[in-house]
């Protein structure tokens, strides 16, 4: 039974954590966001070694305190989400996480735990699944999975990893630009079939939720259909249809 008396309490990051100063802002709010908690379930499908993923993340996180528990090491990961103190789901490729997720009836258990106020961290494929479908993703199907839909813990889609523009790149030290797809294009593609909003969040960037109202640290661009993107700044506040407030 989901208590809708409890706001919701989750934390999305788009990745890319690779500078210090990314790295000090990932630890002091997930530092914050989990300060009750003393330990987390650590859910580490997207990628194929649970163990090693599990066991980086923990030296990760540094000295925040929280002791993460690889979901993989039990034998009713069901029962384990749902006295679970939080959660963590990490990044990776979302098709393999989505159906490894399926798999193993966990959707719907992990749903109900944040909707109850479970404390959910995501970050990468981690927040693409928090969205009602990981339709927005960026990876390669690797994987079939059994559907598409997701947690919806947010009810707008998220595109991790999101880069404005062309992407450029480097040879014989002449810099180029990419002339494939834009991922701007690429969300009208999806919104050419479906109304959801989307949020491309920024390398680096990350959004909290409360059930209500969402608050942005970094950067992102915002997708509506029917509209041009809106891009983001640094501690904006937003409702789940992606209007500022």
């Amino acid at each position: 039974m989901v208590d809708v008396g409890k706001p919701t309490r989750v934390l999305l990051g788009s990745g890319g954590i690779a500078t210090e100063d990314r790295k000090a802002l990932y630890r002091s709010l997930v530092s914050g966001h989990f300060s009750d908690c003393n330990e987390v379930v650590f859910v580490p499908f997207a990628s194929h070694d649970h163990s090693g993923y599990t066991s980086r993340m923990q030296e990760f996180l540094g000295g925040t305190g929280q002791n993460l528990v690889g979901l993989h090491e039990s034998n009713d990961p069901i029962e384990v989400i749902s006295r679970a103190d939080a959660i963590y789901v990490g990044g990776g490729n979302s098709f393999l996480l989505i159906r490894d997720l399926h798999d193993r009836g966990l959707v719907a258990p992990i749903r109900e735990a944040v909707l109850s106020g479970v404390p959910y961290l995501g970050v990468s494929a981690g927040a693409n699944v928090a969205s009602p479908t990981m339709m927005t993703t960026n990876d390669m199907p690797i994987v079939y999975p059994p559907s598409f839909e997701s947690f919806g813990a947010v009810p707008f889609q998220i595109n991790p990893h999101y880069y404005p523009g062309r992407i450029q790149f480097m040879e014989d030290g002449v810099s180029y630009d990419h002339f494939g797809e834009t991922r701007s294009q690429r969300i009208s593609e999806y919104q050419m079939q479906f109304e959801t909003p989307v949020i491309g969040m920024w390398e680096g960037s990350f959004v909290h939720w409360d059930g209500t109202m969402g608050r942005l640290f970094g950067r992102a661009t915002a997708f509506r259909v029917g509209e041009g993107p809106v891009e983001f700044e640094d501690g904006v506040t937003f409702d789940g249809s992606l209007c500022l407030l």
